[in-house]
């Protein structure tokens, strides 16, 4: 394959009658594979009139665009398949043949409903307290909260610990933080909940010594301080696995892992599930 075609841009069209989310991440998770790719990725969604379909699907064509879609309504469905098709274009309707299927073993007909993945219920207002958990618990703000927490996640500075517990909140899981600094006192309240809901989180010397130095460029400040110096770094890090190991904790070292990655991690060794997306009612 030659340098011109390996370089080609690769256009993704993204249509849904909703915001369009579910079949972002599935083009983003496929774009994320060809990393010296250059792609151009659209995005039309509340896409639910024909006109407005077809509107996208142009676009589209005039880009020579993969699509991706997730269209409820059977009618607008199948307009954007024999479009494709007649065009031969590339297509992939990533919700229908589950939303089927569902229905087929389930013995019911779906709702047909838009944006049903979003609406304002009871879990969802769930997840907006658990985010206001994470914002209320931050930083060790009141070590209360660590006794009410799913999740209590503990840390040197620049450990991820802030956006971890707002990813976290989003699946509907309460988690409070509490950075890490030698000497510092050490709440009592952290040694009278489960271990197995803490997590303690590391990195290497040498990738914090590098954050810590961008922090203090970002603040317009001298990265040589005794924030990034490496004996201090080191120090703190074998304070932190010092109480980990005394806690009895779990410990992931971040150096190396996004915050979906990390949030996977603790998850899994926590055994907790993502609750933001469940549907089921419990029984009285």
């Amino acid at each position: 394959m030659d340098s011109e075609k390996q370089n080609e841009l690769v256009t993704i069209f993204i249509i849904s009658d909703s915001a369009g989310e579910t079949a972002s991440k599935l083009a983003q998770a496929s774009m994320a594979q060809y990393p010296t790719v250059e792609f151009c990725l659209f995005r039309r969604t509340f896409v639910h009139t024909e006109e407005l379909l077809m509107k996208a699907l142009n676009d589209a064509k005039s880009e020579n665009g993969m699509i991706i879609y997730t269209l409820i309504n059977p009618k607008l469905a199948k307009i954007a398949k024999e479009f494709c098709d007649n065009e031969d274009l590339f297509t992939m309707d990533l919700l229908n043949p589950v939303v089927s299927e569902i229905g087929r073993r389930a013995h019911l007909e779906p709702t047909g409903e838009r944006g049903a993945l979003h609406h304002l219920n009871e879990n969802y207002f769930k997840r907006i307290k658990a985010m206001e958990f994470a914002v209320k618990y931050d930083d060790g703000k009141d070590p209360r909260g660590f006794l009410e927490a799913d999740i209590v996640l503990l840390g040197v500075s620049r450990t991820s610990k802030t956006p971890l517990s707002l990813y976290l909140a989003n699946k509907n899981l309460k988690v409070a933080n509490l950075p890490l600094i030698p000497q510092a006192h050490i709440p009592k309240q952290l040694f009278e909940i489960d271990p197995k809901k803490i997590v303690g989180l590391t990195n290497d010397p040498e990738v914090l010594i590098g954050i810590r130095k961008e922090r203090m460029r970002a603040y317009g400040l001298n990265p040589e301080t005794a924030y990034s110096d490496r004996d201090k770094i080191q120090a703190e890090l074998k304070f932190a696995n010092d109480l980990y190991h005394k806690l009895g904790c779990e410990i992931i070292n971040v150096a190396t892992l996004s915050i979906e990655e990390t949030a996977a991690m603790i998850m899994s060794a926590l055994d907790l599930e993502d609750h933001s997306y469940y549907f089921m009612e419990e029984e009285s």
